[in-house]
């Protein structure tokens, strides 16, 4: 009896692995709580050019903007709750254009930093990427950084 417990116990432990599914993800969208939404819409539209869509939830106080590809950004000025930041908290945007982002970001008067937080300078990761940080009008941090070619 206990050869064939033995025997049984591996083929039903693989049994229960093997009906478990794998699940995977997509990434869909970053929703940021905002204080002025209409100030932050703006930033976001201007400065780095995202188109604005339906906010299919339909409810006040909320705005949706596009990366593309169906990634999408979510504005939230409904909820009131503070948010604690730090750089270490950004979402992150690839551009083969980053010199003319830093133009962009230069004649709008927009202050950017490496990441050590030296003003105006970009920093040069050791994979040949360029990535420089900026605060969106509710402090939130976002990289910019070179498509490796």
């Amino acid at each position: 009896m206990k050869k064939i417990i033995l025997i049984l116990v591996p083929f039903l432990f693989f049994g229960v692995i093997q009906a478990q599914e794998t699940v995977s993800f997509s990434f869909n969208h970053l929703a940021l709580s905002v204080k002025n939404l209409n100030e932050s819409a703006a930033f976001y539209n201007e400065v780095l050019g995202l188109e604005e869509i339906t906010n299919k939830t339909k409810i006040e106080g909320i705005r949706w903007f596009s990366f593309g590809e169906g990634k999408e950004l979510h504005l939230v000025s409904i909820v009131k709750e503070p948010v604690i930041l730090n750089k270490a908290v950004h979402f992150a945007l690839s551009t083969s254009n980053f010199d003319n982002f830093i133009k962009r970001l230069e004649e709008k008067k927009i202050t950017y930093s490496d990441w050590p937080g030296v003003t105006n300078k970009v920093t040069l990761r050791a994979d040949g990427v360029k990535q420089i940080y900026f605060q969106d009008p509710n402090g939130y941090w976002i990289e910019v950084n070179s498509v490796v070619k």
